[in-house]
């Protein structure tokens, strides 16, 4: 067995229908969708049967579906949509960010950007990484009188430690905040829920007709799909101001060609995630394979502790995120490379960084157990004997890292 790929929340294996799809549009659908000819329209028909495709994993119309480049760019268009983009010569704050420390760097960066010109308020955060739907509604209340929409953020399921907020609670909380401020009759009702989902699509059943969600992130190659593109649904009549300007692309939501090959390839992915979850059996399976994967490797290493949710919160079924403290993660890591073990410590895109991960620390974990923590996520395709091989490979690298430290 030469790799055991466990490194599935960084990104995913293109699903073989995929990569078909993708080949064919190449050769097939290369014109520009926004042509008037026969040729582009070809290529419009299928992008528009990928949206409808993405809209029904979704639950919700294609026409509430804007392609991007990804979850990224959903993300920030989300926040610069609804907060950064002020009409030139209206008085009054750019508005308030509701977010918290243990989302995505995709939304703390630009969190932390807004800050600078608008009001970000972090959240706290509970034990095992949960947010309290009280505290929502609690800050949307006391930021009621200030000028500008609020806009709160926060992820369904997050990439590196599975752990899934009530979204459903979260949805009541925001709107429960509206109704006090509109029976008020003082202050304002432009209050607005973004959800990033980017690891809860394709994992999670997810029907926007049943929540009262105005903005959702969503990025193919987290679901079996090719990367550099996503997709952001945006409720019905809500008004958002585009960021990349160039075109009528999108609605006029997004400027751009569109990247037809990938899209069709996201519309591929998102029919096979539908049929995924609606294969209890084998997300079952996949969740027994997870548990007992995970209390082999607390059996075999001593003293290892895996940062979950607590009694009140659940997790995604693909997800561990373990610590061995006392090791640095980089280092555990590297060793599990070289025996052909892919895993990660954290977001991909903070690899490489020494720092422990803000998100572990935002959730309460001790730096020492931070530092000594990895990820490692699961794939539809994982198999009992690659989880086999896992196993007698992580407690032999922990074990010789343990023992090449210097004593205290």
């Amino acid at each position: 067995m030469d790799l055991v790929y466990l490194d599935n929340n960084a990104t995913t294996q293109p699903a073989d229908p995929v990569v078909e799809a993708i080949r064919h549009a190449q050769e097939e659908f290369w014109a520009n969708p926004s042509s008037v000819h026969r040729f582009g329209q070809s290529a419009r028909q299928k992008i528009e049967l990928a949206r409808a495709s993405v809209a029904t994993l979704l639950g919700t119309h294609p026409r509430q579906i804007v392609f991007t480049s990804g979850g990224t760019e959903s993300n920030n268009l989300a926040i610069h949509g609804i907060l950064n983009n002020a009409t030139p010569g209206t008085p009054g704050s750019p508005g308030t960010l509701i977010t918290s420390r243990i989302e995505h760097s995709a939304i703390r960066e630009p969190a932390e950007a807004f800050g600078k010109i608008g009001n970000t308020v972090w959240l706290p955060v509970g034990t095992g990484g949960l947010i309290d739907p009280q505290a929502i509604t609690d800050t949307i209340l006391a930021n009621a009188d200030a000028a500008g929409p609020v806009l709160v953020s926060i992820q369904w399921a997050n990439n590196e430690t599975g752990t899934i907020q009530p979204i459903r609670a979260i949805v009541d909380a925001v709107e429960i905040a509206r109704k006090q401020i509109a029976e008020s009759q003082h202050g304002r009702s432009r209050i607005y829920l973004h959800v990033d989902a980017c690891q809860a699509v394709g994992k999670l059943p997810v029907n926007l007709g049943e929540l009262a969600i105005d903005l959702l992130t969503l990025s193919a190659h987290k679901f079996h799909g090719p990367k550099g593109v996503g997709a952001l649904y945006i409720r019905r009549n809500l008004r958002l101001h585009r960021h990349i300007h160039g075109g009528p692309q999108e609605l006029s939501r997004r400027g751009g060609t569109e990247n037809s090959a990938s899209i069709i390839g996201l519309g591929v992915a998102a029919d096979l995630a539908k049929s995924f979850l609606e294969d209890h059996d084998q997300l079952t399976h996949l969740t027994a394979l997870r548990d007992k994967f995970e209390a082999s490797i607390l059996a075999a290493v001593p003293g290892s502790v895996v940062n979950s949710p607590d009694d009140r919160g659940d997790r995604l079924w693909n997800t561990i995120n373990i610590a061995f403290p006392g090791l640095e993660a980089e280092a555990i890591l590297m060793g599990l490379s070289e025996k052909g073990v892919c895993a990660s410590a954290g977001a991909a895109c903070s690899s490489g960084s020494l720092d422990p991960s803000p998100v572990l620390l935002a959730m309460g974990v001790p730096e020492p157990q931070a530092h000594g923590s990895i990820r490692l996520s699961l794939g539809r395709a994982t198999t009992q004997a690659q989880l086999d091989h896992a196993l007698k490979i992580i407690p032999d690298v922990v074990r010789r890292l343990g023992l090449a430290m210097p004593s205290p």
